[in-house]
């Protein structure tokens, strides 16, 4: 029995691929994905992009943009890590294709800072131990922006209900909403705030 090494087989099955990508001789390569024009504002600034039809608002900010913050986690609109302000409100950018988002606002997690200071919120999140592992602190900080703008001094009880829908692996919802309730300054020991 001949012993195959793990380079081999890495090369024996990407030339399989690359045999499966070429179409047959006589057969039409795929025709390429429509493409429209689109102009949008991210974090203040005017673009004009041409976008595929199938893109997600999620890839455009990352792999066109380079605006890297919001995460990639299920790809489905299910756990909340690509969450960014559409118009103000918070949205799943995973689940938005950019060819809706012509003529629209969009605010990412790198638009919160200005000028080299962070937002109150984003202190608030340091302050309070809100982030852990980070992975999906950027849809937290997005999610609880958006609460924030409809509802300048909420309870607990609304911190919760407005940040359902952006899954913490690490568990730390607690530091979560007590990050936004001393951000909106109502943190408070009754709340589960600690005091400084």
């Amino acid at each position: 029995m001949s012993k195959i090494s793990r380079r081999t087989f890495f090369e024996g099955t990407g030339a399989g691929i690359v045999a499966g990508a070429v179409p047959l001789r006589g057969q039409q390569a795929p025709a390429p994905a429509p493409r429209n024009t689109i102009q949008i504002t991210v974090n203040g600034v005017a673009h004009k992009l041409e976008v595929e039809d199938r893109w997600t608002l999620v890839e455009v900010l990352r792999d066109h943009l380079g605006l890297t913050g919001s995460k990639i986690g299920c790809d489905r609109g299910e756990c909340g890590a690509c969450t960014v302000l559409l118009d103000g409100k918070s949205v799943y950018s995973c689940s938005q294709l950019a060819v809706w988002m012509n003529g629209r606002s969009i605010e990412t997690v790198e638009g919160l800072s200005a000028n080299g200071r962070l937002d109150p919120l984003q202190e608030a999140f340091i302050q309070h131990d809100g982030p852990q592992c980070g992975f999906c602190t950027s849809g937290q900080l997005m999610s609880a922006k958006a609460l924030l703008h409809r509802n300048s001094h909420p309870t607990a009880e609304e911190v919760r209900a407005g940040m359902t829908g952006n899954i913490c692996r690490c568990s730390n919802y607690n530091r979560y909403v007590e990050s936004v309730l001393a951000a909106a300054g109502t943190l408070s020991a009754d709340a589960g705030g600690r005091k400084a």
